[in-house]
């Protein structure tokens, strides 16, 4: 049985600081050694302020590298962001402030080795630092997720893929939002994160994981030597069903029954945290699967007051469904895989998803159909 501490924390680096020190104590972190190379993995997604919810806090990423650095070792924080220059992001999160003065290593991924990460996919390119590390701590931030309704500690280890060559995985994978969700468990697997630590003081919820998503209270800080039993925390804690969670679901089917963690500390009890509105991606006869995506899946829609047309959107959809024309944007659907790429990464936080006519009528047959209980 995995053990998840939880602790009721609030941003004030003064507290969070010997609250770190005692978790990755409590985790084993006397295993780091002046030799130890040592690999910080915060969420960096995009530039964003702390107020935004979007990154991991910087006083969670200070008070880490001052722990690595107590026990002799010299730390690395690296990760691939989607959108934006890495030094960008460090300034705009407060990070690179938070570690003036520390002996610390702070950069980009820099090199992909292919790594056999095992079941149908393969080798794939995965950051070389994280393959080389003796020791990876996996900071995650607690945000909702369009495509994976969550993105915690296991979904934290897919920016360990290079930044320009995340769209070529979401097109290979993310067509089936379980068969992406089977690729980030053999990377979890792989990666196997030596401590897990998740930043939900400041949550994210509604349409995250960008700019679309609405900050939320929670108080709460978790950590963990396996992620998936983290997860599994936050589930119990959402009051949400594992299995509604792609990323677990695929990891109970690999693994079998998932085990529960036993919860060192107290963990709330959270009602009303809204989660995304998803479908699903692909469902009924494989043959009717690109009709599906083209008819009934919501479909990213752009709202022309508040984009810039920066282009980001275009850079990143793996299937070079998105044009800008002019002053708008122009979206090939017949292309468009709904991997909603675009709508994470996007700055000013223009891009949402929308129901198609078929699909809402759909929704309200089914519904009418199939009545459930009332959703969060």
């Amino acid at each position: 049985m995995s053990r998840v501490i939880v602790r009721a924390a609030i941003y004030d680096y003064h507290a969070l600081r010997p609250l770190i020190f005692e978790m990755m104590e409590a985790m084993g972190g006397g295993q780091i050694h002046g030799d130890s190379r040592v690999l910080i993995k915060p969420n960096l997604l995009a530039p964003a302020s702390p107020r935004q919810a979007i990154l991991t806090h910087p006083a969670i990423v200070r008070s880490v590298v001052e722990y690595v650095l107590s026990k002799g070792a010299r730390p690395l924080v690296a990760d691939s962001p989607a959108i934006g220059s890495f030094e960008m992001i460090l300034r705009m999160s407060g990070i690179r402030d938070a570690l003036e003065g520390l002996d610390c290593e702070c950069r980009p991924f820099q090199n992909s080795v292919l790594v056999d990460v095992g079941g149908p996919f393969g080798e794939i390119p995965i950051a070389e630092e994280a393959i080389q590390a003796d020791v990876i701590v996996n900071l995650a931030k607690l945000k909702t997720h369009s495509q994976m309704l969550l993105t915690l500690t296991v979904k934290n280890l897919f920016g360990c893929i290079i930044g320009y060559r995340k769209p070529e995985w979401h097109m290979r994978a993310g067509i089936d939002r379980q068969t992406f969700a089977r690729l980030l468990v053999q990377i979890g697997r792989t990666l196997r994160p030596t401590f897990n630590i998740l930043d939900g003081i400041l949550a994210l919820e509604g349409q995250g994981p960008g700019r679309g998503g609405v900050p939320k209270p929670l108080g709460v800080l978790m950590a963990g030597r396996d992620p998936f039993a983290v997860d599994l925390a936050v589930c119990r804690m959402l009051d949400l069903d594992p299995q509604q969670m792609p990323v677990l679901k695929a990891a109970a089917e690999t693994d079998g029954l998932l085990i529960e963690p036993k919860i060192d500390g107290t963990l709330p009890e959270i009602r009303g945290f809204c989660l995304p509105r998803q479908t699903s991606l692909v469902f009924g006869p494989r043959f009717l699967h690109g009709f599906i995506r083209r008819q009934l899946l919501q479909r990213p829609v752009c709202d022309g007051v508040l984009c810039q047309m920066c282009g980001e959107c275009s850079k990143i959809c793996p299937a070079g469904a998105i044009t800008p024309r002019g002053t708008l944007l122009q979206f090939g659907y017949d292309r468009c895989i709904r991997c909603y790429c675009c709508i994470e990464i996007c700055p000013f936080g223009a891009l949402r998803s929308a129901e198609t006519i078929a699909g809402r009528l759909v929704r309200r047959v089914a519904a009418f159909l199939l009545p459930t209980g009332p959703t969060r």
